[in-house]
């Protein structure tokens, strides 16, 4: 008798949903895409209705010709690739490719959120057809990447070096990275002071701190003079309590993870970048061989925007907080969803397959970094079904002769959720010597702490802090947000030292282009409006040709525009004056991944190749020698002397040959400005307009 033939994406399913589903049916792998647009063209037939033209993807033929034997062999045919839009095109694929639409076989798409015996059985029972809807979400979204980087990467790799690529989404990522450069760039630090007591009370032989607040009202402390001005009027006050108030704290239990608040709290918490993160989530969704239970999946599917839970997976993990930690411990209310109105639903947050198999149970089974990932999704999604925790607090207020002095002190009443996840960042203060105090207790001061502060610029982006701006700002979906970053960090455009990214001066020049030529590409709201519409697409509401059609002359009129202004473009190489030691011709400026570099034109016969030290004809401040433009190893430019190592000097900014009228120290540029890098001068003006 024949049985029924299931296909999944990924090979790593197919033992696991083999084992659930029994021998009446077979279970293989389409090992993701079997079809997909040529590389060698565009594949889209702008004049037909932009009809795409896939064709049997490099390598595939072999296994396409295996499934379609399995194929042979069965009467029915599940489709059960993943449960998002890009596996309902695989599936749509799979059956163009296969013929399935030609043939007799019964044909069914199903899909599950998590790889169990229940879910895969529930989805046997309750197959559909495909949904037309998400393939064509899929197909506008892969057609509209495709006209952007078919169309602008030639002009970068004609202008700048092969190579190179833009993308609608990458494009717009670069360019949010450029802008808060710029915002770095020309922040302008100012002066604040801060002033804190050390006092004695009659109740602890230790100190208390208290920080200065003004009079009646909030008082800032801009610079030395206040400050000495304050600390004068305080000398030979009593500090006396004046004013004593308690109250109550919540701190609200987290709601479970979604694709981009999995990325960023494992980029927090564990280090993680985000594709590391994707492919660890990834291998704890497909199943892992656990001692004693065989290969079981242990996350539930990993690209969401939902914080929905299911409602049996709901009361498993309440009756297990019950169980383990206390009934007090079940949450009695549960917020369920955020207010962004990109989120599509479609299937649940990130959670456990199984709440009852503890982080404890499967450390032997799992590496470390599978393990760490497993328990970070399991201790969310139980402190997510837990009651807030709640902070008892005191705040006193004590009187310095004209002025205020505040303290304040907390200490947890209930633990709730904290018993089980907990924030490194959640700093309590202990009250056990501020709760003693009274209104009229004098405090005997120890000693006055007068701090000098500068104002700090913006920080710079994260891969965790950019996947959050990128999602608040409706830019890129949950299964885009790791591909992207590691796009831009692939093509050297951005480089990561210390969890921090910097745009690198390719990444510069690229988005240069990108926002003179390509404006509407990289506007970051352009972009969200456009994901809106693809997202339409997905509910039926739109139709997925109407989005390209409407896109597709506007993108054609900016190429043909920027290419006639490019083609005066001068893309020779540039000589220099710098001699090859190796064959004596001048050397030439060429681009690299990590920006421009020097290198021999006589190669491939003298390969000789050194770094390119730019001059900005400024004289170095400490030796003068001339200042250059550098590069960390990574490619971060910064700005140094040529007589390094002998020579120290390095800057940030770029150091400006105007010297500082009031103190004579050098200043740098900062945006449209010149500031005096000695910290006591403060100078700044504006910056002469080049000619």
């Amino acid at each position: 008798m024949a049985g029924s033939l299931v296909i999944v994406e990924s090979p790593a399913k197919v033992k696991t949903i083999k084992k659930y589903l029994g021998s009446g049916y077979e279970v293989t792998a389409s090992n993701g895409h079997v079809r997909d647009l040529p590389k060698s063209t565009m594949g889209i037939d702008v004049e037909n209705d932009f009809e795409p033209k896939y064709i049997t993807i490099r390598g595939k033929g072999e296994l396409l010709a295996k499934l379609k034997k399995d194929v042979k062999k069965a009467d029915k045919i599940y489709l059960a690739t993943d449960p998002d839009r890009e596996g309902e095109a695989i599936s749509w694929h799979l059956s163009k490719a296969l013929k399935l639409d030609d043939s007799e076989k019964k044909v069914f798409r199903i899909s599950f959120n998590e790889i169990t015996k229940n879910a895969i059985k529930d989805a046997i029972k309750h197959p559909r057809k495909l949904d037309m809807n998400l393939v064509d979400a899929q197909q506008a979204r892969r057609v509209l990447d495709r006209m952007v980087g078919y169309s602008i990467s030639p002009l970068l790799w004609a202008k700048v070096k092969r190579g190179l690529s833009a993308g609608r989404v990458q494009s717009v990522a670069l360019r949010m990275i450029c802008d808060r450069e710029a915002q770095i760039d020309a922040f302008i630090p100012e002066e604040y002071w801060t002033l804190e007591a050390e006092l004695l009370t009659s109740y602890s032989k230790k100190a208390v701190t208290a920080k200065f607040y003004g009079t009646k009202n909030k008082l800032n402390i801009n610079n030395k003079a206040e400050m000495d001005k304050i600390l004068e009027a305080l000398k030979g006050v009593s500090y006396i309590v004046s004013e004593i108030n308690e109250g109550e704290r919540v701190k609200k239990a987290p709601i479970p993870f979604t694709t981009s608040t999995l990325q960023q709290e494992a980029s927090k918490k564990l280090n993680y970048s985000t594709q590391k993160t994707m492919r660890l989530a990834q291998q704890l969704y497909e199943g892992v061989d656990i001692k004693g239970k065989g290969t079981i999946a242990l996350i539930t599917y990993l690209r969401t925007d939902s914080t929905r839970i299911a409602a049996e997976a709901d009361a498993a993990a309440r009756e297990f907080v019950g169980k383990s930690y206390g009934p007090e411990y079940v949450s009695k209310n549960v917020v369920t969803k955020t207010n962004n109105n990109n989120v599509q639903d479609a299937h649940e947050a990130i959670r456990p397959t199984d709440v009852n198999l503890t982080p404890a149970m499967v450390k032997e089974s799992l590496p470390r970094e599978l393990f760490r990932l497993y328990q970070l999704i399991w201790k969310r999604f139980v402190a997510s079904r837990m009651e807030n925790a709640k902070y008892k607090t005191t705040s006193v207020k004590l009187s310095a002769g004209d002025y205020t002095f505040t303290m304040s002190g907390s200490k947890i009443v209930f633990d709730g959720f904290m018993n089980v996840y907990t924030d490194d960042e959640e700093k309590v203060s202990s009250d056990t010597i501020i709760g003693k105090l009274k209104v009229g207790d004098e405090l005997k001061l120890e000693k006055l702490l007068d701090v000098q502060h500068f104002t700090q610029p913006p920080a710079h982006f994260t891969e965790a802090s950019l996947v959050k701006a990128l999602e608040e700002q409706g830019i890129g979906r949950p299964s885009t947000y790791a591909p992207t970053i590691t796009t831009i960090l692939a093509r050297h455009y951005v480089v990561k030292e210390q969890k921090n990214l910097y745009v690198t001066e390719l990444g510069q020049i690229v988005n240069s282009m990108m926002v003179n030529y390509f404006g509407s590409i990289v506007d970051k709201e352009f972009t969200a409006n456009l994901e809106q519409l693809l997202d339409s697409v997905g509910d039926g509401s739109v139709n997925w040709k109407t989005v390209v059609s409407n896109f597709y002359p506007d993108l054609e009129s900016a190429v043909d525009q920027a290419s006639k202004e490019l083609e005066n473009v001068k893309i020779a190489d540039e000589v220099t004056d710098v001699i090859c030691e190796n064959c004596g011709k001048n050397m030439v400026i060429k681009y690299g991944p990590h920006g421009k570099f020097l290198a021999c034109p006589g190669f491939p016969d003298c390969k000789n190749t050194k770094p390119y030290l730019e001059k900005i004809g400024v004289k170095c401040p400490k030796c003068d020698g001339e200042v250059v433009i550098k590069k960390t190893k990574k490619g971060r430019i910064y700005y140094g002397c040529s007589n390094a190592p002998e020579c120290e000097f390095m800057s940030w900014n770029k150091p400006s040959s105007i010297a500082c009228p009031k103190c004579g120290s050098y200043m740098v540029e900062k945006g449209n400005k010149l500031l005096c890098m000695n910290e006591e001068c403060g100078y700044s003006e504006n910056k002469p307009k080049e000619e």
